[in-house]
C-alpha cells in the first residue's frame, strides 16, 4: 500500500475497528461486519491468526466468550495484515469515505450459493407485499441503519453500501413508512433484488408505487427487533 499517506492512517483505522468491537453490545457481530467489509473469509482470518476457523465462527456467533482486549488486537491486526498483503485496495476506500458510510452498515454478507427471495423472507419473518419476485435469487444482504443512511448519505455514497452485487437484499431498519429508502434507491438508479422495511406494518403508498414501477420486490418485517433480525440472518447464513 505504498500510496497510502502514512502508517498513522493504518493505526487510525485499527483503532476505529478495535474501538467499535470493544464498545459493541455484540462483539461477534462487529467482528463479522468488518471481516465481511474487508472481504476476508473465516478461513483466511483463522490462518493468519494460527487458529482454526471454528474459533472465528464461535466468536462471531457468540458461542465463545467475547474476546478480550489482547485477542481483539490480534484479530484487528490480522484483518489489516491480510488486506495489506492484497495490496490494500479495500482499505484505501476507507480513507476517502466518510465514517457515516461505515456506521450505516449494521451487517452484511455475500452468499456462496444463491438464496430465493421467499426463503430469505422466511428467515426474518418478512412478508412480501409485491406480487412478484419471490423466485428471484439473492447473492447477499446488507442490513442498513436507515436513520444514518437516508439522513446523512448522498446518493453516490448510498451506492457504496450495496456490497459487491445489487443482487441482494437491502434491509432498512427503524422504518416508519418506507418512502425515504425507496426514493433513495430510485435516485441511485440501482435495483436490489429485494428491499425489506423493518419495523413497520404501514407502508407508504409512494413506496409501494416505486417498488411496483421499478419492479423491486418489497417486503415488511416487524415481528423481531434489530438484534434478533441480525442473529437470525447470521444463524441461517454463516
Amino acid at each position: 500500500m505504498g500510496d497510502l499517506e502514512s502508517e498513522a492512517q493504518l493505526k487510525e483505522l485499527a483503532k476505529r475497528i478495535a474501538g467499535e468491537i470493544v464498545l459493541s453490545s455484540n462483539p461477534g457481530n462487529t467482528i463479522r461486519k468488518w471481516r465481511n467489509l474487508l472481504k476476508i473469509s473465516q478461513v483466511e482470518l483463522a490462518r493468519e491468526l494460527g487458529i482454526t476457523p471454528s474459533v472465528i465462527s464461535d466468536y462471531e456467533s457468540n458461542r465463545r466468550k467475547s474476546p478480550g482486549i489482547r485477542m481483539i488486537k490480534k484479530i484487528v491486526d490480522a484483518l489489516l495484515n491480510i488486506e495489506y498483503k492484497r495490496g490494500g485496495k479495500v482499505l484505501k476506500e476507507f480513507f476517502v469515505e466518510r465514517v457515516e458510510i461505515i456506521n450505516a452498515i449494521l451487517d452484511l454478507r455475500e452468499f456462496v450459493e444463491p438464496v430465493l427471495v421467499r426463503d430469505f423472507c422466511k428467515v426474518i419473518n418478512a412478508k412480501l407485499i409485491t406480487d412478484f419476485g419471490e423466485d428471484d435469487e439473492l447473492y447477499g444482504y446488507t442490513v442498513i441503519d436507515s436513520l444514518t443512511a437516508i439522513l446523512e448519505l448522498s446518493p453516490q455514497e448510498l451506492v457504496k453500501i450495496y456490497g459487491s452485487t445489487t443482487q441482494r437484499a437491502l434491509i432498512f431498519t427503524h422504518i416508519t413508512g418506507g418512502k425515504s429508502p425507496l426514493v433513495a434507491i430510485k435516485v441511485t438508479g440501482l435495483k436490489p433484488n429485494l428491499v425489506v422495511l423493518h419495523g413497520t406494518t404501514n407502508v407508504d403508498e409512494i413506496a409501494r408505487k416505486i417498488a411496483e414501477v421499478e419492479r423491486i420486490p418489497l417486503a415488511i418485517s416487524s415481528k423481531i427487533d434489530v438484534k434478533d433480525l441480525i442473529d437470525s440472518l447470521r444463524k441461517s447464513f454463516t
